[in-house]
């Protein structure tokens, strides 16, 4: 929606006196003739160029003041087309941008009105309010800290129509924007707790944890409101069925600085642990899971699938038998090919299943976290790897020595 990589100008044919007239003409379309022509007479005698006064052209100070009071007019979208309204306010953007810097302090004054009187128009011509506002985002310069003030707009008017879909909104582009907006570490944490808050509302909560980590990581790391926000995105990892990567959180430091909290304890073993461990802490923790909206046979679902990623991990190449995924899993034999399949559809490992011989052979497995550990792993397999090829190398060689073919 306002994904444009650069900067789009617009450009309006005519005088500055033909296209006030023009927008004035648009705002009292719905008078009659007499209230039109009572409406525009004061401009129209401030636009006249009389004796000892510089022609409107070379007078900015007189077109500033036309266009300010031109601006208290605008209360609406107006009774127009699509393309009639999207012209009208493209004029009046390029009319403020023509007068005042992007960066002083009446264009954001000034256009923040304009968007407010956009969100708030009772219309539910919703494309052209997108495309009224993207027009607006496009033409700002990249750096201006105004984008955040108009993508904030857009975000406005798509929750209030529960149509976030529509701004094709990616954490790329979102992180570029932050990258290069002008703005305070306070006012970039406001804009992504707003996305967060968006797609929650929406009930879009696997995006919304996305974007958590964002916000968490652009808070001061010892602050309350990182230490809030990072208990609050442990207990939303945990809570989501689709979660499984739990490393992410320890590489945030205010999710670090709550080391004392309870479910830090828990995160900890749904990184490194297994059901043991989960079922003694949740025995130590009675109220805790309830407290925070988490359900238990869920967390076991999820400690279960990882701990089998885990066995998976160590078997990569290799059979596991089923008998080694029953105990690990304490689950009865006759269950392991569902818990197998689960594991897969979850994109945690990747192989074939065996009745014949009651295994699992693993072509891939995901790691819970890479460590030493798991580095060692992978150096161990790519060894191996490199001696089955020169052992392939080698034969290929002989092959061709016997054929009478040089090497």
């Amino acid at each position: 929606m306002a994904n444009a990589t650069d900067s789009v100008s617009i450009f309006a044919e005519g005088t500055f006196e033909e296209q006030i007239l023009e927008l004035l003409s648009y705002i009292s379309r719905n008078r009659s003739e007499e209230e039109r022509a009572t409406f525009i007479a004061p401009f129209q005698n401030a636009l006249k160029s009389g004796e000892g006064k510089k022609p409107i052209e070379e007078d900015e100070n007189r077109r500033k003041l036309i266009l300010s009071k031109l601006l208290q007019e605008v209360r609406g979208l107006g009774d127009g087309s699509d393309k009639e309204i999207e012209g009208f306010y493209n004029l009046l953007f390029a009319h403020i941008f023509s007068l005042y810097p992007s960066t002083s302090p009446e264009a954001e004054q000034y256009l923040t009105t304009l968007l407010k009187t956009i969100s708030s128009s009772p219309s539910e011509r919703l494309s052209v309010k997108y495309r009224i506002v993207s027009n607006l985002f496009n033409t700002i310069p990249r750096n201006s800290p105004l984008r955040f003030t108009v993508y904030q707009t857009l975000l406005h008017i798509a929750t209030s129509k529960d149509d976030l879909a529509a701004l094709e909104l990616t954490k790329s582009d979102v992180e570029k924007w932050l990258s290069e907006w002008e703005i305070s570490d306070e006012k970039k944490a406001s804009f992504l707790k707003t996305i967060v808050d968006a797609y929650a509302r929406a009930e879009q909560s696997t995006i919304a944890y996305e974007y958590s980590l964002l916000y968490v990581r652009s808070l001061p790391p010892s602050s309350e409101a990182a230490q809030s926000a990072a208990v609050d995105v442990v207990a939303t990892a945990l809570r989501l069925p689709t979660v499984f990567d739990f490393d992410a959180l320890f590489k945030l430091d205010a999710v670090l600085n709550i080391k004392s909290h309870e479910l830090f304890s828990l995160l900890q073993i749904f990184l490194n642990n297994g059901l043991p461990e989960f079922k003694a802490w949740e025995s130590s923790h009675p109220q805790a899971l309830e407290k925070y909206q988490i359900t238990a046979s869920e967390l076991e679902r999820k400690i279960r699938l990882l701990t089998l990623a885990s066995l998976a991990f160590q078997h990569i190449g290799q059979n596991l038998p089923y008998s080694k995924v029953a105990e690990a899993l304490q689950v009865d034999p006759s269950e392991v090919e569902k818990w197998v399949i689960d594991v897969i559809r979850a994109g945690l490992v990747w192989g074939k299943l065996s009745q014949t011989t009651q295994s699992l052979h693993v072509s891939r497995a995901t790691s819970r976290s890479f460590e030493r550990e798991q580095w060692q792993a992978l150096e161990k397999r790519l060894v191996a790897w490199k001696s089955g090829l020169a052992g392939i190398l080698e034969v290929v060689a002989t092959a061709k020595r016997q054929g009478g073919v040089a090497a």
